[in-house]
């Protein structure tokens, strides 16, 4: 084989070696990031497959059940009548929108021991985000006009002629 030849097999072998390696790093990162979305329910029926599995449950934080430790929080989730405890121990602290009755998103593993085990909780305020009724007014000074807030806000200001 000539010199060129064998030039071009290291240059292919070293090609396919690190075509292979992004491959394998590629898939374990993704096995590694991918959670399931479970009911609570459904987390009940699971059995010993909810043990290995990294899984997202969603449902209402039930009221009074918040215990705080700094950044561990321990609560319950309520969804349809049933019941889980969630033990959350991330990094950073729960979101302001985490209340009694908010609904809240944990995402961890379940343990044997009956609790879930969350790494990150993401939460919101129903009522905050609900839609406004139809016919029902608005308020705050998002819904003033300019022309009200000015003579709300300048003492002795008069309307602009038209």
């Amino acid at each position: 084989m000539s010199n060129q030849g064998k030039k071009y097999l290291k240059f292919g072998a070293v090609t396919v070696v690190i075509l292979v390696s992004m491959g394998y790093l590629a898939y374990t990162g993704v096995q590694e990031s991918k959670s399931y979305y479970v009911t609570i329910k459904e987390l009940q029926t699971m059995g010993d497959g909810a043990y290995s599995k990294r899984l997202r449950v969603a449902g209402n934080v039930q009221p009074g059940s918040i215990r705080r430790n700094g950044t561990h929080v321990e609560f319950v989730l309520m969804e349809q009548g049933q019941s889980l405890p969630v033990s959350y121990s991330g990094t950073e602290p729960p979101p302001d929108t985490f209340k009694d009755n908010a609904q809240a998103l944990a995402e961890g593993s379940f343990g044997k021991d009956g609790v879930f085990h969350a790494k990150g909780i993401q939460a919101k305020c129903a009522s905050k985000y609900a839609p406004q009724q139809p016919g029902s007014p608005s308020s705050g000074p998002a819904s003033e006009s300019p022309r009200s807030m000015t003579q709300a806000t300048v003492p002795g200001a008069s309307a602009p002629a038209q």
